[in-house]
């Protein structure tokens, strides 16, 4: 798919969808075909190596050059939804400055650009080129933040849950969110020698406001990281807790149960013994006494002895 906008002027901040490449356009490439990246291949001048390149799931961050193109590639979060639960990963996207046009390519429609589209940024114009380039990092940033909070949010739950669970279903969930953070950390590290180098770039370091920023982004991502890390160590400790702690539940479970089959034995013994047909045993010689009341009474009593010896045990 290919959308192609841009900015009206820069007193007029109104996005234009466009059906041709002009300078000074954005164009948003997602999931483009062979058929999509050869024409803007013919129509910016852009090889079709640098189209394809986030196209790549395993394509790690980096910076590239080839004539007068340049290419970033970024890791940016997404969420997904596997059997009723969200789990989060990480995709390339590929920012391109060519001669007259910004492209941007990702296997995947995200949030991230769809915010532009929909006028959520201020101060956004489509023929300032460093300038978009760095909000989008800047917006990448803040939404790597956004998922750390949601996947923060997301273990406290899990947590709350694993006091009463004797499934395997509160560890699936953790190992999953903890995956998640592993994908991220991966990607955040990558994504921070990527700014760090275009800290170095002529391009970026045209206008002060453009290089303040590329700081700010920079320290939007070390936070991240730094999130990453304290999450990280938290999910840990809880999956190297959670094991003993769904053992210890299921420990109590078949406790309480094996007490119950003790309290429950108690009238089987006693029926069992005065049930035998044999003489001798009291009260077999009195057909209408008092026998049955007296069974009974003991098997109550037997019983409710049985409960507080058991409770004072800490079997209940």
């Amino acid at each position: 798919m290919i959308c192609i906008y841009k900015t009206v002027s820069e007193v007029n901040t109104t996005l234009q969808e466009l059906d041709t490449v002009e300078p000074g356009c954005w164009i948003n490439m997602v999931s483009p075909s062979e058929q999509e990246i050869l024409l803007i291949s013919k129509k910016t001048g852009v090889s079709p190596q640098f189209l394809n390149a986030a196209l790549d799931e395993e394509e790690t961050s980096r910076i590239d050059v080839e004539d007068n193109n340049l290419l970033f590639i970024v890791d940016i979060p997404f969420t997904e939804m596997e059997e009723n639960s969200l789990t989060y990963d990480t995709y390339p996207l590929a920012i391109i400055h060519s001669e007259n046009a910004i492209i941007t390519v990702c296997l995947k429609n995200s949030k991230l650009l769809t915010d532009f589209v929909d006028g959520n940024i201020r101060s956004f114009y489509t023929f300032k080129r460093s300038r978009f380039t760095l909000q989008i990092l800047y917006k990448v940033s803040s939404y790597f933040l956004l998922c750390l909070r949601q996947i923060g949010k997301k273990s406290l739950m899990i947590q709350k849950k694993l006091h009463k669970s004797m499934s395997n279903k509160v560890l699936m969930q953790l190992l999953s969110l903890q995956n998640s953070l592993v994908y991220f950390s991966t990607s955040l590290k990558a994504n921070e020698i990527t700014l760090e180098k275009m800290l170095k770039l002529e391009v970026m370091q045209k206008y002060e406001e453009d290089r303040d920023i590329l700081e700010d982004v920079i320290i939007e991502n070390k936070q991240a990281i730094e999130m990453t890390g304290i999450y990280t160590n938290i999910l840990t400790a809880t999956m190297d807790a959670s094991a003993n702690i769904i053992s210890n539940n299921l420990n109590l479970v078949m406790k309480l149960l094996a007490s119950i089959t003790i309290v429950m034995s108690i009238p089987d013994i006693y029926s069992g013994i005065f049930g035998m047909n044999v003489t001798g045993l009291p009260w077999s010689s009195a057909p209408d006494g008092p026998g049955f009341a007296i069974s009974l009474g003991l098997i109550i009593v037997s019983i409710i002895a049985s409960i507080i010896i058991l409770n004072r045990k800490g079997m209940f």
